[in-house]
């Protein structure tokens, strides 16, 4: 594939943009085949699926000149260059966004990221599917999941290797997934109740795709909701990605609700007390939440990480 000729645009959105700063919570781990940040230039290489075919983008920065360059290759190259701007953020705005005086870890880390924007990738479906895997496991589990689920079932991008010489894999698209045999999800390691959601949401794919249309968030999320096996985690994690919803707090995580209070407040509080907590940044509370995560770790570690729930016959779990 590497034969493949590429089209080239430059976004010039008058201001710095750091391609992985913005688009880097899409990464699923450092070993993700779809994802690759080429150190040094800061350039991105991410192969996904869109509406057009599969296709790989490659987004170089220029900060001096306040310039990013986007390179695709494949069938749908021309969709993923229009789509450049909302992927790094242009649809997202910080008005209204005003970090309170008392909250300084929050005060530091807008003023430490202050070209930060909520990313929109229009692709609903592959943010369900990875969400969907994410479910009630570590990170790490998932992220070992989703590598070993690309490398058997997706696709060879278009193009050429990254630098690393690593061929990026584009994921499956929705059928795709529907014809992973259960012993394959099995082995690797992701149980019947979450590929269940990945499945299910496969045959909802085009439905899933237009809630891109709707303007109202709470619109969004019931839909997402309607889908067996989706809760309010998981709904938040794909209004994040694919919607670009800067209000999409990641509520019902085990890690979240208690290390934004701490970074706020020195105190971990649970999901209700955190939300309380952030209501005055209501419209913006997922962007709240990132860049805490961006300003770093604000919360101390006593001990290993917990245990979370194991995938047992009979066991049940909240709705994330």
């Amino acid at each position: 594939m590497g034969a493949v000729s590429s089209v080239v645009r430059r976004w010039r959105p008058g201001r710095p943009v750091d391609p992985h700063m913005v688009i880097g919570g899409l990464r699923k781990g450092p070993g993700d085949p779809a994802y690759v940040l080429e150190p040094g230039r800061r350039t991105v290489w991410r192969a996904t699926r869109t509406p057009d075919g599969p296709v790989l983008l490659r987004l170089t920065p220029y900060s001096a000149v306040a310039e990013v360059e986007a390179e695709a290759w494949g069938p749908g190259a021309a969709w993923a260059l229009d789509g450049v701007p909302e992927l790094l953020g242009e649809a997202d705005s910080w008005e209204g966004f005003e970090p309170r005086p008392e909250h300084q870890p929050l005060v530091d880390a807008a003023r430490r990221f202050p070209h930060f924007r909520v990313p929109r990738t229009r692709a609903v479906f592959e943010a369900m599917a990875a969400a969907g895997i994410e479910q009630v496991v570590t990170g790490k589990e998932a992220f070992r999941a989703w590598r070993l689920l690309l490398r058997e079932y997706g696709e060879p991008a278009p193009g050429p290797a990254a630098p690393d010489g690593r061929v990026l894999m584009v994921p499956p698209a929705p059928e795709e997934w529907r014809l992973i045999p259960s012993w394959q999800w099995l082995r690797a390691g992701v149980e019947g109740r979450r590929s269940r959601v990945v499945i299910t949401a496969a045959t909802r794919a085009k439905a899933l795709e237009r809630t891109l249309e709707l303007t109202d968030s709470a619109e969004v999320e019931r839909r997402l909701r309607s889908l067996p096996g989706v809760g309010v985690w998981t709904a938040a994690e794909v209004r994040q990605r694919a919607h670009g919803d800067a209000d999409a707090f990641s509520f019902a995580d085990y890690h979240v609700s208690r290390n934004v209070s701490y970074a706020l407040t020195g105190e971990e509080l649970d999901d209700d007390g955190t939300a309380e907590l952030i209501e005055p940044y209501r419209g913006h509370r997922f962007r709240v939440q990132r860049l805490l995560e961006l300003a770093g770790p604000g919360h101390p570690r006593y001990g290993p990480r917990k245990a979370l729930p194991t995938h047992t016959p009979g066991a049940t779990h909240r709705l994330r």
